[in-house]
């Protein structure tokens, strides 16, 4: 399984990629903002995806709903500061399927994506 980290923050990408611990995670791909992420995500095809939301050139709200047209079953974690249900809330309806705040420990992050990757399963088993 592929996995796209999508952050402006390097710092916050390369924790992400340090702390993932899942057999299933073959490859992992990064993008330093919205843009990026879509022609990453295009090229690659992960179907995984993991999105800040505040970020230069396209902000991940709307990242996240772009993501979701190209391909409707990747399954999207946005990983944000913004804590607001409002904000958690768009995500959802643009297409994302969790939400974890920052900051995060190891272990918040790993327990997140297994339930990503179970429901990806799920999604391809159904078809």
């Amino acid at each position: 399984m592929k996995m796209l980290v999508v952050d402006d923050s390097l710092i916050v990408r390369r924790k992400i990629e340090r702390e993932i611990n899942l057999a299933d995670l073959t490859e992992i791909v990064t993008a330093s903002d919205g843009e990026e992420a879509v022609e990453v995500f295009i090229k690659h095809k992960p179907e995984l995806v993991t999105m800040d939301l505040t970020m230069p050139r396209m902000e991940g709200t709307e990242c996240v709903k772009e993501l979701a047209a190209i391909d409707p079953d990747a399954v999207i974690l946005v990983i944000s500061a913004l804590a607001d249900k409002a904000t958690a809330i768009k995500a959802v309806k643009n297409g994302a399927y969790g939400f974890l705040c920052k900051p995060f420990t190891e272990s918040d992050l790993n327990e997140a994506l297994v339930k990503c990757i179970a429901f990806s399963k799920k999604l391809k088993g159904n078809k």
